[in-house]
This record gives C-alpha cells, structure tokens and sequence, in this order.
C-alpha cells in the first residue's frame, strides 16, 4: 500500500473524496466475495466502463454505492475520465493501456485493503 501513500495522501485533501467510505452491504459483499472476486469485478468494471476511448455515459457511468468497487472508484478519482484525467494525469479520447488499467485496479484494491483490514485478504 505504501506505493499508493501518494495518491491517498493528495485525495484526502478534497472533502467529497475523503467522505466516501464502504457501508455495511459493500463491506458485507466484499466479505463474503473474497478479495479475488472483487479484484475480478474491478478489472471487469475498469475494462467495460472506464478502459474505452469514449466510455458510455462518460461522467454518470459509475453508480455512487451498490459495490465496494464503485465506491473506491469515487474515493479513488477512477470513476470516470474526466477524474482520471484530473487526478491521475491519464488524457481522456484514448483507450487506457494495460499497464493503466492494471494501475487503477491495484489503486481501487488498495483503497478496498484499507477499508477491509485483513477482511477480504485471501489466504
């Protein structure tokens, strides 16, 4: 986690960011999913929803709870281009790399981690 300290540390200087927290269905769905299965959905979500170089709905695509990854991605900046662009630097009308797509979901899991404690770690 202490890859994402610099990220986490520059969210929590804007109060809507900071105020999202998983409730008890996220945190109850991200338990008993395991952190595999949410590690999937993320990938999933970042790949159908946020990968394209125009995502549908750009901007509204990403529901504000109903998912522990929808949440991270509020509480991340990782919930539309726009945000993206803004707090990651990732220029919007491109279809994300890999490597970027792989960045985004280790940030949205660790942002998960700290929310979960050892609750969702496999093993």
């Amino acid at each position: 986690m202490g890859e994402h300290s610099h990220i986490f540390a520059r969210l929590a200087t804007s109060r809507f960011r900071a105020r999202f927290r998983l409730g008890e269905r996220e945190r109850a769905y991200a338990e008993a999913k395991g952190r595999g299965t949410i590690e999937e959905h993320a990938r999933d979500f970042i790949r159908q929803r946020l990968a394209p170089a125009s995502p549908r709905n750009d901007g509204r695509q990403t529901p504000m709870r109903g998912h522990p990854v929808f949440v991270a991605q509020h509480a991340t900046a990782t919930c539309c281009r726009g945000c993206l662009q803004k707090w990651h630097d990732i220029g919007r009308g491109r279809e994300l790399t890999e490597t970027e797509e792989g960045q985004v979901v280790a940030l949205l899991m660790a942002w998960i981690d700290r929310e979960t404690g050892a609750a969702t770690r496999d093993g």
